[in-house]
C-alpha cells in the first residue's frame, strides 16, 4: 500500500480503497466502477505491519464536495480517479479525483499535513474510523477535531487507544454527526467557508496522534509542525529524510524499470520497523516515553488518556523476525549501522520492559511464526560492528529464548521444555522441523555472540546445539522429517512425499526445507555424501515441478502454493522467506556459476514491472523481499546470517556505488555485465585477484572496489574447495553433536540421601528437591565409559539453585577425580538450562556432582542434569 511516512515513522498515512478493512486497505485493481475507474473511500492514519497481521489505531478523513445532506456511507462518499492523476512518493501523496477535488498528504513522525483543494463552493470533510470504535469531538468555534480510536485487528497484540488532534486553517461554517447509534460517537463532518470568487477553496489540516493521551497528541503536533510551517516546508523535510536513505545506493546501466525496483525496495526496507515512542518533554529537553504493549495495563482507558503503563525509553515495533532476519537486518547493518543499532535497542526494550523479545511485534507479543529469530539477527549485527545498543540485554534476551521454557506461547521457543533435552523439537509441536532448524540457526548466532562477549561456556554449548539439525535428517529419504518424542520419525520413508505442504514445515514443504542449514552448508553436504551430491540435490529441487496440489495439513491450496507454482522454477517458492537462501547454497558445492543462473532468473522474473500483478511475486513482509533483491543486485548475499560473511552472486548493474555511513564508498564494477553475461569469470578486490566465492563484511564495510569480469558461460572461477565460504563443519565428516549419556537404559542414578533413582536424569525436566547442601548426585554407566565434555543444570520452579559444586569422575566408584569445579554461579530465571564446559575431561564410568552450596534457600531444587559426551 502506498504509505507516506518518514523512515521508521510512528504513523503511516495512506489512501484507502476499502475503509471497512483492517487488512487489504488499498487495492486499486479491484472494485473499479463501470468505467474501470478505481475509487478511494478515505485517507487514513495506519499502523499496518502486514495485511495478514491486520491494521490498528486508525482514523479516517474523506473530502466531499457534494451539496446538501452529506452521505457518509463508504460507497456513497467514494471518489473515482485516474491512475495518471495519482502521485505516490515516500514523502508525499497526491490524487486528483474525477470531480477535480484534490488531496495531498505529507508526513512527520507523529503528525502530518493534509491539503484539500475543492473546485467549487462546497468544501467538506468526513471523519470516522474502520469499525466506529472510539469517540470524536468536533469544535467548530476553535476549528479542531479531537478524540480517540480503539480500532485493532485480532493480531494487534497489546495495542491500546490512539488519540487524535487536528486543526484547520479555514473557518468552519457547519458541523455535525453522521449515522446513528454508537457510530454517531466516532463519525462527523465539517463544512468550510468557500473561497471568494472563482478561486478554489483550499483547506489545510494539521493532524497528530498519540498512544499516550490527547494532550500528548497536541504536544506531538506542536513539536513537529511549527506555526510558521507550510505544507511545502514539511514536505521538504520529509523528502530530505528519504533522500538520505535512497541516496545511499547509486547505479549505472539500469533501465527505468530497474531504477523503480531499486528505490521502491529501499523505500520498503526503511518503512519498517516503526517507532513507538513519544517526546513528553520539549524539543530542547526531550523525554521519551511509550505506552507499553508488553506490561500489564493499569486500568481502563479514559477519553483523554491511556491507562497503559507509561515506560521511559525508545521502543520500536512492527517486525516479524522470522520474515526479516535473513536480509532486512543484514541490510540495516551494512547500509545504516548507527540506525541499525538504534532499531535493535528499540527491540531490546521489549525484553527490558516485558521480560521477553517479540517473535512478531504487532506491536506486542503476537503468537505466531517459528523461531526466535532476533537471536541471530542481533548477533549478526554485533559481529558486523554494530555496537550502539544494549548488547548485554540482547544477549540476555537471546539466552532466555534459548534456555527457558516460556509459560506463554506468544514468546520464546515452543516445545523447548522437551527439545532442549531431546535436541530436536518433537511432533507434539506444530511445524516441528521448522522449529528445530530455526532453533539451530538461532543457536549458531548465539554461539558466535557468546564468543565475541567472552562467554566460552555458552560459545561451545550453542555451537554444538547449532548441529542438532542432524537429528531431523532422515538418511533414507534425504530430507528433514518430523520426529516424535520417542525418537521415531513421524512418517516411514515409503509414506513421505517432500512436495506435501504443512505438517512439520512452516508455510512450505519438505523440498523448500531441505536446505535450511545455511550456517553449516558443508555439514549439510556431508549428510548427502559430499558437495557434488548436495549440488545434485539442489538441481533436483529446481527441476521438480510445483503443482500446488498437495496442501497437506493446510487442507486447501494456500497462496504460497500457487505463488510457488507460478514462479516456475521447480519447487522453489521465492514468494515466501524459507526459500530465499536456497539458490546461494550452491556456494558450498563448488559450483558458484549456478548461483548466478538462479539469482538472475529470480531477479528478472520475480520482480519484473510495476503494473498489476507485477513488482513482487509474493509476501513483501517488512522489507524482506526488497532487501533480498538489493543484496542480489549488488552481487553478494548474507547467506550465513549470524556471521560476518557474504556469498558472491552475480551483480546486476554495470556499476553500483554504496555510500557507506563512514564516508567511504563500496564500488561494484561489472562493465561488461548484460542479460547474457551473468557469470563471474574473475574478480579483483582493490586491484588484487580474488578467487573465493565469499567476502568478509569487514572488507565491504571499510570501503572497497570490486571489479568483476563477467561472461556468457560458466568458468572455473572460485570452484576449488578452498573457495567455499566458512561453515560450522570444516571437514568431510558428518556432524556429530554431543549427546546426553544419562539414560535409564545406559546406567542408573543415586544420591547421597538414598539408592533410589533421582528424576533429574530422565530428560523430562521433572524437578527434584533435596536436603540442604552439601549433597551429591551420582550417575553410573552400566557397561561403558564416556568422556563428558560439557554438562547442563536446569534450575527448578522455585529458588534454591546450585551455587557451588564439583563434578567428579571415577572408574571404580571409590576413587574420584575432579573434572570441573564452580563457585558463585547464579541462575537468572526459573527453569533455566545453563551449560558448563568440563575443564579436565577424561573417560569415566561414574560421574558425581557434589553440590556444596545453594543460593538463598535451605533446600536445593534441580529440574534436570545432562552429561554431554
Amino acid at each position: 500500500f502506498p504509505a507516506t511516512a518518514v523512515p521508521h515513522g510512528f504513523n503511516f498515512w495512506t489512501p484507502v480503497t476499502d475503509a471497512g478493512s483492517t487488512s487489504w486497505i488499498y487495492e486499486y485493481h479491484r472494485g473499479s466502477d463501470e468505467q474501470n475507474r478505481p475509487a478511494l473511500q478515505a485517507f487514513a492514519v495506519s499502523h499496518l505491519p502486514s495485511p495478514w497481521m491486520g491494521d490498528r489505531q486508525t482514523f479516517q478523513v474523506m473530502p466531499t464536495a457534494a451539496p446538501g445532506r452529506i452521505k457518509p456511507g463508504r460507497h456513497a462518499r467514494a471518489l473515482t480517479f485516474k491512475r495518471a492523476n495519482e502521485i505516490a512518493r515516500p514523502h508525499y501523496y497526491s490524487v486528483r479525483f474525477d470531480n477535480e477535488v484534490r488531496t495531498e498528504i505529507t508526513p512527520t513522525d507523529h503528525a502530518a499535513v493534509f491539503r484539500f483543494t475543492f473546485p467549487g463552493e462546497e468544501a467538506g470533510l468526513i471523519f470516522d474510523n474502520v469499525s466506529c470504535q472510539g469517540r470524536l469531538t468536533l469544535d467548530p468555534d476553535t476549528g479542531t477535531v479531537s478524540g480517540y480510536s480503539d480500532v485493532r485487528s485480532g493480531l494487534s497484540t497489546g495495542a491500546g487507544r490512539m488519540f487524535v488532534y487536528a486543526t484547520f486553517d479555514r473557518k468552519v461554517i457547519e458541523s455535525g454527526r453522521l449515522w446513528r447509534g454508537l457510530s454517531n460517537r466516532v463519525t462527523g463532518f465539517l463544512r468550510f467557508l468557500p473561497e471568494e470568487g472563482d478561486e478554489p477553496t483550499v483547506v489545510t489540516m494539521r493532524i497528530a496522534t498519540s498512544l499516550i493521551s490527547l494532550a500528548q497528541a497536541k504536544r506531538n503536533l506542536a513539536l513537529e509542525i511549527a506555526a510558521a510551517d507550510t505544507f511545502d516546508t514539511v514536505r521538504d523535510r520529509a523528502r530530505a529524510l528519504w533522500e538520505d536513505i535512497l541516496g545511499r545506493i547509486e547505479v549505472e546501466g539500469a533501465s527505468d524499470e530497474e531504477l523503480t525496483t531499486l528505490y521502491s525496495n529501499l523505500y520498503r526496507l526503511y518503512l519498517y520497523p516503526n517507532s513507538g515512542f513519544e517526546n513528553t518533554g520539549t524539543a530542547e529537553r526531550p523525554e521519551y516515553y511509550y505506552a507499553s504493549p508488553f506490561s500489564a495495563r493499569l486500568g481502563a482507558d479514559t477519553p483523554t488518556a491511556s491507562m497503559a503503563k507509561l515506560v521511559p525509553g525508545k521502543v520500536y515495533v512492527n517486525n516479524g523476525f522470522w520474515d526479516t532476519y535473513r536480509t532486512c537486518w543484514p541490510a540495516y547493518a551494512l547500509l545504516t549501522p548507527t540506525r541499525c543499532g538504534e532499531l535493535i535497542d528499540g527491540f531490546v526494550q521489549h525484553y527490558r520492559d516485558g521480560g521477553w523479545l517479540s517473535r512478531w511485534s504487532s506491536p506486542g507479543y503476537a503468537n505466531l511464526m517459528t523461531g526466535t529469530s532476533s537471536d541471530v539477527a542481533f548477533a549478526d549485527a554485533y559481529l558486523k560492528g554494530v555496537t550502539n545498543f544494549d548488547v548485554q540485554g540482547a544477549y540476555a534476551a537471546a539466552l532466555r529464548n534459548a534456555t527457558v521454557s516460556s509459560p506463554n506461547d506468544s514468546v520464546g521457543r515452543r516445545g523447548l521444555h522437551e527439545s532442549i533435552f531431546l535436541h530436536y523439537t518433537p511432533t507434539t509441536v506444530d511445524e516441528s522441523v521448522s522449529w528445530t532448524l530455526e532453533g539451530c540457526l538461532n543457536d549458531f548466532g548465539i554461539a558466535n555472540l557468546a564468543k565475541a562477549l567472552g562467554d566460552q561456556d555458552n560459545h561451545g554449548y550453542f555451537l554444538d546445539r547449532a548441529r542438532h539439525y542432524v537429528y531431523c535428517f532422515d538418511q533414507d529419504t534425504g530430507f528433514f522429517l518430523g520426529r516424535r518424542s520417542d525418537h521415531r520419525f513421524r512418517l516411514a520413508p515409503d509414506d513421505y512425499d517432500p512436495r506435501v505442504w504443512g505438517h512439520d514445515y512452516t508455510e512450505t514443504n519438505g523440498w523448500n526445507t531441505a536446505f535450511s542449514v545455511p550456517h553449516d552448508g558443508q555439514g549439510l553436504a556431508n549428510l548427502h555424501g559430499g558437495p557434488k551430491e548436495l549440488a545434485a540435490k539442489l538441481d533436483e529441487f529446481f527441476d521438480t515441478p510445483e503443482d500446488a496440489d498437495l496442501p497437506g495439513s493446510y487442507g486447501r491450496t494456500i497462496h504460497e502454493m500457487t505463488e510457488a507454482r507460478d514462479v516456475r522454477m521447480g519447487q522453489y517458492g521465492h514468494s515466501n522467506q524459507p526459500a530465499h537462501h536456497i539458490g546461494y547454497m550452491y556456494a558450498y558445492t563448488g559450483q558458484p556459476a549456478k548461483i548466478a543462473e538462479k539469482v538472475r532468473e529470480i531477479m528478472s522474473r520475480g520482480y519484473s514491472g510495476s503494473e498489476i500483478g507485477q513488482g513482487y511475486c509474493g509476501d513483501e513482509d517488512n522489507g524482506e523481499m526488497s532487501a533480498w533483491w538489493l543484496f542480489s543486485a549488488l552481487g553478494f548475499y548474507p547467506l550465513q546470517v549470524g556471521s560476518p560473511y557474504y556469498v558472491i552472486g552475480s551483480p546486476l548493474f554495470r556499476k553500483a556505488v554504496v555510500h557507506l555511513e563512514n564516508g567511504r564508498d563500496l564500488v561494484i564494477n561489472a562493465p561488461n555485465n548484460s542479460r547474457d553475461n551473468i557469470y563471474v569469470r574473475a574478480l579483483r578486490v582493490d586491484g588484487r585477484p580474488y578467487d573465493k566465492c565469499w567476502l568478509p563484511h569487514e572488507l565491504l564495510a571499510g570501503g572497497a572496489v570490486l571489479d568483476f569480469e563477467m561472461g556468457p558461460e560458466p568458468s572455473d572461477w572460485a570452484t576449488g574447495p578452498d573457495a567455499r565460504p566458512p561453515s560450522l563443519t570444516d571437514g568431510p565428516e558428518v556432524p556429530l553433536p554431543l549427546h546426553d549419556i544419562t539414560d535409564s537404559r545406559s546406567g542408573r542414578s543415586t544420591w547421597s540421601g538414598g539408592e533410589e533413582p533421582v528424576p533429574v536424569f530422565d530428560g523430562t525436566g521433572r524437578e527434584a528437591t533435596f536436603d540442604e547442601p552439601p549433597i551429591w548426585i551420582r550417575y553410573s554407566l552400566r557397561d561403558s565409559r564416556a568422556a563428558v565434555r560439557r554438562y547442563t543444570l536446569t534450575s527448578g520452579s522455585r529458588p534454591g539453585d546450585p551455587k557451588d559444586w564439583v563434578l567428579e569422575g571415577s572408574n571404580d566408584g571409590h576413587r574420584w577425580t575432579t573434572v570441573d569445579e564452580r563457585t558463585g554461579e547464579e541462575f537468572r530465571w526459573r527453569r533455566q538450562t545453563r551449560a558448563f564446559t568440563v575443564a579436565d575431561p577424561g573417560e569415566y564410568a561414574h560421574y558425581r556432582l557434589r553440590i556444596t552450596a545453594a543460593s538463598g534457600e535451605r533446600t536445593l531444587t534441580i529440574a534436570e542434569i545432562e552429561l554431554l559426551a
